[in-house]
């Protein structure tokens, strides 16, 4: 059975788990109908919108046809005009040219054309309106112009350009002149279309008149003069370079960045209007979205276009969604209110038929609660008789009920103990006291005295004042008081004992400590002297050669006073005090060697630490024919150690090494210094065979030892590791990746003691 339809589901369980669902469902409904009003205002204001720029742009073009249709006819009307044929038939004449000139100049005052000139079959122009002016067509050629081509050929021509004299926009309208059947010039005249833009005022349209090759000539925004709705290709844009149409403008087209065709013709447009920053990425980007419809001029190679905007669709849509948002939620929220409120009403009749059953099982569960408490509960009247007496009282006192009812509390205690439950009861000097709390000696009906706990406190009932009297039987609380303190007595005799005891063995395990840094120094020594040891044969023979000398030059000496050749005798004596310094320069490494450190950690040069432990080690890398390799720029690098310590664990690591190699023609070791992080890590690698896996982990544990019987203890690595560990840094045991042993010492550096700040 589903959980939801069980007879023990209850109405709030049920809702709880359909509210999503409804959620979602209100929602969804609104989603929709968001989008379906969406779609209806958009498309309603889109039809209107039509409508509207459709005979906006009907409008604008009879206007612009009216204005040019006014003048079309002029050119073949002063064709044939008898100045104008004159100075034609007589191009030489000057008077003949002026005349013209004077008659085109009151022509087009009178019927307000911009300029009117006459040209010869080669394109000259012999006669013009502008003759008295500093930029005269007169003399210019304009055979590359289309309407002289068009005019030379016999037709009537219609073109729209920038002059190249005044730089003007302007249409020109050309017929050809003839003299007797032939084609003897052209007469030109030259209409201003600038002003048509200031009659064309509409904030939500912008009007376009754009020619044949989709340039724009006339446009009420100015920036988009002299571009393309659409990209021109490469002839294109050379065909109207060479007839210098635009002068010098650049014919770049309008950034549409996306177009939709419409049923009717027109184009949904988004137009760029921001500034690039780059090729690959726009930055404050400003689009705007218009309808572009056009309607071609009839008879006159112009369009005109109008692109109105399409920010009253999306406010009119903005608004629709808006309200239909506000509607849906105004209905809503009256649906919410009147569930609630009838859920409400249920609640009310759930909440009251809950509170009478409540009531019920509360009363019998205080019934409950009462009779089968293990505290005794006794009620009072406002003079101290007792009202009721429940089971666990009867059971503390030996008295039924029935019988103890109506007699005064006080007769159950001990006669000190009444005193101040009466004041309590009585309201005397307690009266400020809401609850009584305290520890008496209660009487049984067998005049039998026990230790209880008395709580007595007020309840008010029906106007008058009641009290309910709490008791418990502490007896057995009193027996454990007893043992507790008998037992804390004992616990701090023993915490006493204890206490004499660890500080007679703290004082032992201080000694114990002292004694093992003893122990500890003395095995370093030992350790030391080891390696003197191991070093006395180099030694030996380093000092046989010089003592064989010394007794040699004494003799001679000798033998030299006695036949009086002292100044012999003295070069001799000179040879022995510098074989002298040579074994005292050999002993005294061995003297600081074996020395006693004071352990303090300073600031030491590796340098001096290199120096010393060559000075020991010199004799062994010779007799074994070990190359050993340094780092250079030790003397510039100081470390936190003390020299003599660090000494001993050079020569320790480099005499393993020297012993690891014993057997090899030709051994290396290689000293590498690495900074990582505010540490120096010296590294000391040979060419033997290394260390097998399972002796890495114990390398630094005392008495180990991989070597032969008779080559050492297993003390040297643990007592290095101690040293180095005492010094604040790491001694770590590795196989290096092209074969043998590598040793990383990890100091922290310090600066140059005498260039430190």
């Amino acid at each position: 059975m589903n959980d939801l339809n069980r007879p023990g589901a209850s109405p709030s369980s049920r809702h709880r788990i359909q509210r999503p669902v409804v959620i979602l469902l209100l929602l969804l409904v609104f989603v929709l109908l968001m989008a379906q009003v969406a779609m209806l205002v958009r498309q309603q204001a889109m039809q209107e919108v039509q409508l509207r720029s459709a005979a906006d742009m009907n409008r604008y073009t009879l206007s612009l046809q009216q204005k040019l249709d006014r003048y079309k006819d002029l050119p073949q009307l002063l064709s044939s005009h008898s100045e104008l044929l004159n100075a034609l038939m007589f191009e030489q004449d000057s008077d003949a040219r002026m005349r013209a000139s004077l008659y085109l100049e009151e022509v087009n005052r009178t019927i307000g054309t911009t300029d009117a000139y006459l040209m010869n079959p080669e394109g000259v122009t012999i006669a013009a309106s502008n003759w008295a002016q500093d930029a005269t067509f007169v003399g210019r050629n304009f055979a590359f112009r289309p309407y002289f081509r068009q005019a030379m050929a016999g037709e009537a021509g219609r073109y729209f350009a920038l002059g190249t004299t005044s730089n003007r926009r302007g249409y020109f309208y050309s017929y050809p002149v003839r003299i007797a059947g032939r084609v003897a010039g052209v007469i030109v005249v030259k209409i201003d279309l600038n002003d048509i833009e200031g009659d064309w005022n509409d904030p939500l349209l912008d009007i376009l008149v754009t020619d044949e090759d989709g340039v724009i000539v006339i446009s009420t925004r100015p920036e988009w003069k002299f571009r393309t709705l659409k990209p021109l290709s490469q002839a294109e844009l050379h065909r109207i370079i060479e007839s210098l149409r635009y002068g010098a403008h650049e014919l770049t087209s309008l950034e549409i960045l996306w177009r939709e065709e419409q049923p009717d013709g027109g184009h949904l447009i988004t137009l760029f209007e921001g500034n690039r920053i780059d090729n690959a990425a726009l930055d404050g980007i400003r689009t705007r979205h218009y309808l572009l419809q056009t309607s071609p001029v009839p008879n006159s190679g112009l369009s005109v276009a109008v692109l109105a905007s399409m920010k009253p669709v999306e406010q009119r849509v903005f608004r629709a969604l808006v309200l239909t948002a506000i509607v849906y939620l105004a209905g809503l929220l009256l649906v919410l209110v009147l569930v609630a409120r009838r859920r409400i009403k249920q609640e009310r009749a759930r909440f009251r038929s809950r509170e009478l059953q409540a009531l019920a099982e509360n009363e019998a569960l205080i019934r409950a609660i009462i009779d089968n408490t293990q505290a005794g509960l006794i009620t009072l009247d406002a003079q101290g008789r007792i009202e009721s007496f429940n089971p666990t009282a009867e059971k503390l006192f030996h008295y039924p009920e029935a019988e103890i009812s109506g007699q005064y509390f006080s007769h159950l205690l001990e006669h000190q103990d009444r005193p101040v439950c009466w004041r309590h009861i009585t309201g005397g000097a307690g009266d400020t006291a809401r609850e009584l709390h305290i520890e008496a000696s209660a009487r049984r009906a067998d005049q039998s005295l026990f230790p209880i706990e008395l709580t007595i406190g007020r309840m008010p009932a029906n106007g008058q004042r009641h009290f309910i009297v709490t008791i418990h039987d502490i007896t057995e609380r009193k027996q454990q008081e007893q043992q507790l303190q008998r037992a804390q007595h004992e616990l701090e005799s023993r915490v006493e004992q204890r206490t004499r005891d660890l500080t007679r063995a703290n004082t032992r395990l201080q000694q114990e400590i002292r004694q093992h840094q003893k122990t500890q120094n003395e095995l370093i020594q030992t350790a030391k002297l080891a390696v003197l040891g191991q070093m006395s044969a180099g030694i030996n023979h380093e000092l046989n050669q010089p003592l064989t000398a010394i007794r040699s030059y004494a003799d001679n000496g000798r033998l030299f006073l006695e036949r009086g050749r002292s100044e012999t005798a003295m070069t001799n004596l000179e040879e022995i005090s510098r074989l002298t310094e040579r074994m005292a320069k050999i002993i005294h490494p061995l003297k600081e060697f074996a020395r006693v450190s004071s352990g303090a950690p300073e600031p030491v040069c590796l340098k001096a630490v290199q120096d010393g432990a060559m000075s020991i080690l010199y004799g062994r890398l010779d007799k074994q024919s070990v190359s050993i390799h340094w780092p250079e720029g030790l003397d510039k690098v100081y470390v936190l150690g003390d020299i003599l310590r660090l000494e001993q664990v050079l020569v320790n690591l480099i005499g393993n090494a020297l012993q690891a190699m014993e057997g090899q023609a030709e051994g290396r070791i290689e000293i590498g210094l690495e900074h990582s992080g505010g540490e120096i890590l010296l590294r000391v690698r040979d060419t033997g065979p290394g260390f097998e896996p399972a002796h890495l982990e114990r390398l630094f544990e005392p008495f180990f030892t991989t070597k032969k019987a008779g080559q050492g203890l297993g003390l040297g690595l643990s007592i290095s590791h101690r040293i180095i560990d005492s010094l604040g840094g790491r001694l770590e045991a590795s196989n290096h990746p092209r074969g043998g042993a590598c040793f990383t010492i990890a100091l922290k550096q310090v600066a140059h003691p005498y260039t430190a700040a």
